[in-house]
């Protein structure tokens, strides 16, 4: 089977100093993946996700489990698209009941992208279904790939 395997108080290279929290500190983080600086820590809502890239626009799909639709606000300016919104959490209760275990998580959160191409504003679409919010954002004609042909000489 599988076993845990820690570094013990005692071990030699915990009583020279070696290996230890110092050390732990300089690989804290290599092997989780970068986080942009529009997340917040984990403590707070930080939405999932995924970004698809099609020949003629962008597609993000971001999850926002029990968030009600007007409670989103989706910006883009400057290139920059901004959602934000509120999970709000469910205060009443009934007489006698207590919470035993608590782990979804209730308040603000707000997730920002800055968009590596020109976008057309004016014909981005959202729509917001099941908890998932899709927008689709049209890139602006001068950035599509433009095709030039090779002639032979």
């Amino acid at each position: 089977m599988n076993r845990l395997v820690t570094r013990g108080e005692n071990s030699p290279l915990n009583r020279w100093g070696f290996l230890g929290n110092d050390f732990d500190r300089v690989f804290e983080g290599f092997f989780r993946p970068m986080r942009g600086v529009e997340e917040a820590t984990s403590e707070s809502l930080v939405p999932s996700m995924d970004i698809t890239e099609h020949e003629n626009d962008y597609v993000v799909r971001t999850d926002l489990p029990g968030v009600k639709k007007e409670d989103i606000a989706v910006t883009l300016e400057n290139g920059l698209l901004t959602i934000t919104g509120e999970c709000r959490s469910e205060t009443e209760r009934k007489d006698g009941e207590r919470v035993l275990r608590q782990e979804r998580r209730y308040g603000r959160f707000a997730r920002s992208l800055r968009l590596g191409t020109h976008i057309n504003e004016q014909n981005v679409r959202a729509n917001y279904r099941d908890g998932v919010l899709e927008l689709v954002l049209p890139k602006a004609e001068e950035a599509k790939p433009k095709k030039i042909s090779v002639s032979v000489g």
